[in-house]
Order: structure tokens, then sequence, then C-alpha cells
């Protein structure tokens, strides 16, 4: 008779096929079968013999980090004059800065790029030299029609930027493809 395998992960009865022999994956769930993780409680005698050596090792340790913080406290002495603390300072100051700014805003849309906040940067007004309409044929006109607004907005950590219509502009736009009766 044969010995019965259960699945470890799914806890489903593995049946083999006799011509293909003892399967790797579960056909169930497809988890590894060999590859299921157990803990072991309690102590064996090399777990033993090695909880022994941990104060030494912890002792020794501690003598070399010591003599590592003195030497890191002798190299950065330096960088209390200025270089590196000012730089963290002025970030943090603009960390500050740009949370206030998207604070303040209406819109925050996100980098595509990096997934921050952006900024609003500004306006943009599009002239009918700048732009040509292309006329939509189920629309039998433009979809949108210029002078219009683009919102400027520039990402304060890659510096990508990204334009949108003005609210007022999106509406009109919005109109003009609303179906008339």
């Amino acid at each position: 008779m044969k010995e019965q395998v259960m699945c470890p992960w799914c806890l489903t009865e593995i049946v083999w096929d006799e011509e293909i022999g003892p399967e790797k994956h579960c056909p169930h769930c497809e988890n590894e079968l060999s590859a299921y993780r157990t803990i072991e409680l309690g102590y064996g005698e090399e777990e033993e013999a090695a909880e022994d050596r941990r104060p030494k090792a912890a002792a020794e340790n501690r003598a070399s980090w010591n003599d590592e913080e003195e030497e890191s406290d002798r190299r950065s002495s330096w960088l209390e004059q200025g270089d590196y603390r000012s730089a963290d300072r002025s970030w943090f100051a603009v960390e500050h800065a740009v949370r206030g700014i998207t604070d303040d805003q209406a819109e925050a849309p996100e980098c595509p790029a990096c997934r921050e906040f952006m900024l609003e940067a500004g306006t943009q007004t599009v002239s009918d030299r700048q732009f040509e309409p292309r006329i939509a044929p189920s629309l039998n006109g433009p979809v949108l029609t210029a002078p219009f607004t683009l919102v400027l907005y520039v990402c304060p950590a890659c510096f990508h930027t990204s334009s949108v219509l003005s609210r007022e502009d999106r509406e009109q736009m919005i109109k003009r493809l609303t179906p008339r009766d």
C-alpha cells in the first residue's frame, strides 16, 4: 500500500501517477512540495555549543564597535562645521515647503515617473497661432479650441513636468463632447 502524501501548503491529498513518478509541484496549488519550511523548537548539541560561544563573540564585537565609534567621531567632526549637516537641514526645509505647497493646491496629481505629488508651477495660455485643432468627424468639429489654458505641474523629486487642461477648459471640452438632442 502506498503512503498517503499531503501537500503541506494546501493540505490536498496528492495521488501520483505510477508512470510519471512522484510530483515535484502540487497539482492543486502549484507550490513546490520539497520547499516547505518548518521550524524546529528546542536545542540540539550544536545549538547549545553555539549558545556558549555567543557571550564571548558579543564582548569582542562590543570592543570593535567602540573602536569604530571613536574613529567615526574623529572623521565626522568636519560634518559639524556645516557640510553635510547643513545639506540635511536644507533638505528638510525643502520637504516642509513642498508639503505646504501641496496642501495649498486645489489638485496635487502624482508624478507618472516616481509617484511623488507634483507642485503647481503656473499656467500657460495656448493661442490660435500655437495650436491647430484636429477636426473630429464624429463631432463635426474640434475636440479642443484655442485659446485654452494649461496648468503646469513639476515634480519636486525627479523634476518631471506635466500639464493638464484648466478646470474651465475641461468643462468646455466636456460640453463639446456631450451629445446634443
